[in-house]
């Protein structure tokens, strides 16, 4: 459990809503408020009926003054709740999107320290879809369960007028409470799991899509495309079948909901009544007690917030999924210094990285220029629209156009060690030739380690390091281990008539 997704989206949940505490502290407020105004106005209006049908002299009923006082009363209470009403609206909005963008950057910020490793777990379209659907719907979590907590108000404030009207509508109503307590239970279960399958299918639907838009030029040059829509779409079935089972179960919950809450209300009306008849109530009370009744099983709210809050854990499960992920840890040691003689080169648990801060200094403009010539990039640079000042985001590039800046960027910044990983892959044979050229001529003092997948590009290795399962096979020149033909069989068929 300590590394669960659970719980990392829990702690994600419990993080972003201290970030909005204050927000969440003032909407808990307004709603505890809006609650104590929707629980004095019954009150108010009985009161108020109760003095205009009072006979004239009546121990100071049919008082008209009294009356209107408390009609202005019920007035006032209303245009607050309206006021209470607009207020929570836009605060809740702001709190959302406020908690939104705080998971957002805190995914992003623990997807970038991850790396591309991420994306052998969680297809990019996936990650998309939890980067924004899944964060948009757990950035809802604290302001709903804000207002959760203080529609609880609404339920026992209800219950308590009843009993100081008279116990007797107390009990009646707890009689039947534990009936809509296990309503609320079965419909957070049911909700959970359907919800939980219909985000995952929507994952899975926006993953098939990135793949396809990435190999949108191969589908198109295949004439595939009719193929790619029907495999995108092939989980849109299930995902309507879990949409359908969500509205049948939050449909079924309204409906048994509606079907006990008349009981209930039924059942203290008519002792109510009873209480009337016997003049032990006004029919002021009894007005009262009808709204209260209403307030305390209006379960319509609970359901609604029930439903918002667990779709939200459901959400925060798939965001705690991704930061189960351990970011990846970057050693801080420098290269030894230089010493006269051969070395010794050992890579022990290198992961690569993508962005981060820069520990070169900044090259010149001049070696920038220098760079691009080598990597064969400097004459579609100068055809880019700002040249070498166009950001590289607002390049149109294409794969090869992209592998020559990339190593163009590895020129520019000396060192003494530089990795390639298969560099040379997206580039035709003359372009791979001068840059292999450039490599051998241009870091004669730089140690070249290249992942290749290319026959010929092992062909010009001073030693060749074979990698079968993940381990070293053999280590020798290229010529000698072309001898074995599982050796040989490790390059395609490109790279061997290259050879």
């Amino acid at each position: 459990m300590a590394n669960s997704p659970e719980k990392h989206g829990t702690s994600a949940l419990r993080a972003a809503a201290r970030h909005s505490a204050v927000r969440c502290t003032a909407l808990a407020l307004l709603s505890t408020a809006a609650a104590a105004a929707s629980l004095l106005l019954p009150a108010a209006l009985g009161r108020a009926l109760d003095l205009l049908l009072a006979p004239s002299g009546d121990g100071g009923g049919g008082d008209t003054d009294a009356a209107t006082r408390w009609v202005l009363l019920c007035t006032a209470l209303l245009c607050v709740l309206a006021l209470l009403d607009a207020v929570d609206a836009v605060l809740t909005g702001t709190t959302n999107a406020r908690t939104t963008v705080w998971l957002r950057g805190k995914l992003v910020h623990h997807l970038l320290a991850v790396g591309p490793r991420a994306t052998t777990r969680f297809a990019p379209g996936d990650l998309v879809a939890r980067l924004i659907g899944n964060a948009s719907a757990a950035g809802t979590a604290p302001t709903t369960i804000a207002a959760l907590l203080a529609a609880l108000v609404l339920p026992l404030g209800a219950m308590t007028a009843l009993w100081l009207i008279d116990p007797w509508l107390a009990v009646v109503f707890i009689a039947g409470a534990p009936l809509l307590a296990l309503l609320l239970r079965a419909f957070a279960r049911a909700s959970s799991d359907c919800s939980a399958r219909y985000q995952r299918i929507q994952g899975d639907i926006a993953g098939r899509l990135t793949e396809a838009i990435n190999g949108s030029r191969t589908i198109a040059a295949a004439h595939t495309a009719d193929k790619e829509t029907a495999r995108i779409l092939r989980p849109l079935p299930e995902l309507a079948l879990q949409g359908h089972r969500m509205w049948r179960v939050q449909g079924r919950a309204a409906a048994q909901a509606a079907a006990l809450a008349p009981l209930l209300q039924i059942g203290v009306l008519a002792v109510a009544g009873h209480l009337l008849a016997q003049g032990r109530l006004s029919v002021g009370e009894l007005l009262a007690a009808s709204r209260y009744v209403a307030l305390a099983t209006g379960i319509g709210v609970f359901v609604g917030r029930l439903a918002s809050l667990v779709r939200a854990r459901t959400a925060s499960h798939r965001l705690g999924e991704v930061l189960t992920e351990p970011a990846t840890e970057y050693g801080t040691r420098p290269l030894p210094p230089r010493t006269q003689g051969s070395g010794r080169l050992e890579l022990r648990g290198v992961r690569a990285r993508r962005g981060g801060p820069d520990l070169d200094p900044t090259p010149t403009r001049e070696r920038v220029t220098q760079a691009a010539r080598t990597a064969c990039a400097d004459t579609f640079v100068r055809r880019l629209p700002e040249g070498y000042d166009t950001p590289c985001a607002d390049a149109p590039l294409s794969g090869g156009e992209a592998q020559r800046l990339g190593l163009a960027r590895a020129f520019a910044h000396p060192g003494r060690l530089l990795i390639l990983d298969d560099a040379l892959s997206s580039l035709d044979t003359v372009t791979e030739h001068q840059i292999t050229q450039a490599l051998l001529r241009h870091t004669p003092t730089a140690s070249r380690l290249i992942v290749a997948h290319r026959a010929s590009t092992a062909a010009r290795a001073d030693a060749v390091a074979w990698l079968d399962g993940g381990r070293i096979r053999a280590v020798g020149p290229h010529e000698r281990l072309w001898r074995d033909p599982e050796y040989r069989a490790v390059f395609d068929a490109a790279g061997r008539s290259e050879t």
